[in-house]
């Protein structure tokens, strides 16, 4: 039995997935500007046990270029601390009691190059990812006109409607990517 729009609402689905996919892996490329959402990757060593940082303590932006990291147990400053300076991100984190302060250095024009490479991959692979579903999609509606289970004329009308909302998802996809392209290399 064919459910043509059961097809069309899994797929939309699917297409959006790849697409938040693509947001979280931007959220983990560093611009020049301090964000909040930079530090959620980071894994604290908490009592033995590897634990996301804002679970131990509250991350805040005070100034453009500085991030605020209050640690709620005086215990956890050097993990936190140690934390931070380890994640690959490039931060010194400086202690001052339990507050944590994270100065975020600006990029030099390789490092901005290099990240606005890493996310036309990211962007690439969720295009090949939306592509993928798309083709999924198109070959359960000639499977299903194979089967004679939708007419070839139904079958045609909805193939350019999976490709509208491919086309549609794919340009959001580049629209992403420019918005991140320019904000790495916003200085």
């Amino acid at each position: 039995m064919s459910d043509v729009a059961g097809l069309k609402k899994d797929l939309s689905r699917r297409m959006e997935g790849a697409v938040e996919v693509l947001h979280k892996e931007f959220t983990g490329l560093r611009t020049g500007r301090a964000s909040v959402s930079l530090l959620e990757p980071v894994m604290v060593e908490a009592y033995g046990v590897p634990t996301p940082l804002n679970q131990v303590a509250s991350v805040s932006v005070p100034e453009a270029r500085m991030l605020s990291v209050q640690v709620w147990d005086k215990s956890m400053v050097k993990s936190v601390e140690k934390a931070i300076r380890d994640s690959g991100l490039g931060l010194n984190p400086a202690a001052d009691g339990t507050l944590v302060r994270v100065p975020i250095p600006a990029l030099n024009e390789e490092r901005r190059a290099e990240l606005s490479k890493v996310a036309g991959k990211y962007a690439e692979q969720a295009k090949v990812s939306v592509r993928n579903v798309r083709r999924d999609g198109m070959d359960q509606l000639k499977k299903w006109e194979k089967d004679s289970e939708i007419s070839k004329d139904e079958m045609h009308s909805e193939e350019k409607e999976i490709q509208k909302l491919t086309d549609k998802v794919i340009a959001e996809i580049d629209e992403t990517l420019a918005n991140k392209e320019q904000e790495i290399m916003q200085v």
